[in-house]
């Protein structure tokens, strides 16, 4: 009998020891009878009826999700390659549980499909310039998904699109072909520019010259106008001193040349500078 109160003892201290479970912070608890829901249980200290009852433990805490890359077609026939990162959170244990087989699945097969419906309304190029765009509207199409599969997308953000080796070849050959092009329109600019700067050099250095010549021309004109008018206004003594000066000059010159007018050769005696000549002809002889 003493064996038999020990074992009874034994059996309870177990069966008190498996009804007792912690359901921890963040999580919540289903408690499930003969294999059938029948409570929700919060975080803390729960007692169940080992045996009868189980509990299973469901996380309310916001989880990272990375979809792996797949394959989309574009409005224009282009395969592009994108992949997704987002966070969710468990709003309603009971659905996220019982609701579906594996509800985290079910939820990226409906992102999937979304992403699918709005880049594929997108052309290559449209699609490749609207990653902000497209995750607002995946967003938007997917909304609170706890009627569903008692879970809410709190964030969702495609990490990238690629287009397909093919495309990116092919769009590599035509950067490289704008690229070119753009590097020879900017050094036919800068030829042009250059021609045209040079031009007006050439064009600024010729009305420069031509100005200072046509200056110089207007002074020249100006001088000799204004020695008309001296030379008409002076009279006969004026032109008589200058003839003797210049005679003075030439008889103190080494040269004993005289030049005068003809018709005043019979009274080249009377000129200072021949007579002086002809004192020293005498003085000589």
């Amino acid at each position: 009998m003493r064996i038999l109160l020990i074992v009874l003892v034994i059996l309870l201290l177990v069966l008190l020891a498996l009804s007792f479970h912690i359901v921890p912070q963040n999580y919540e608890g289903l408690v499930e009878t003969l294999g059938k829901y029948s409570r929700t249980v919060k975080a803390g200290f729960v007692m169940i009826f080992p045996g009868v009852q189980r509990i299973r433990k469901v996380s309310l805490a916001l989880q990272p999700l990375e979809i792996s890359k797949y394959r989309i077609i574009t409005k224009d026939n282009a395969e592009i390659t994108t992949s997704l990162t987002l966070n969710y959170l468990v709003t309603d244990s009971y659905k996220y549980f019982y609701n579906n087989t594996d509800s985290v699945e079910s939820m990226v097969q409906l992102i999937r499909g979304h992403l699918r419906d709005i880049i594929g309304r997108m052309e290559l190029n449209e699609a490749l310039g609207s990653t902000s765009q497209i995750n607002a509207q995946l967003a938007d199409a997917i909304g609170d998904l706890t009627d569903i599969y008692g879970i809410r997308v709190v964030r969702v953000n495609v990490d990238e699109l690629l287009p397909s080796p093919e495309i990116q070849k092919a769009m590599d050959k035509q950067l490289t072909a704008d690229r070119e092009k753009t590097a020879a329109i900017a050094r036919a600019e800068g030829e042009a520019r250059n021609i045209e700067l040079t031009t007006k050099a050439l064009v600024a250095t010729a009305k420069a010259n031509a100005e200072a010549i046509k200056t110089q021309a207007d002074a020249d004109a100006y001088r000799i106008k204004k020695l008309q008018e001296s030379l008409d206004q002076a009279g006969e003594g004026y032109f008589r001193n200058q003839s003797l000066d210049s005679f003075n000059q030439l008889a103190q010159g080494p040269n004993n040349l005289i030049v005068v007018d003809k018709d005043e050769i019979s009274n080249l005696g009377k000129i200072p500078a021949a007579k002086k000549i002809w004192d020293q002809s005498k003085n000589e002889d």
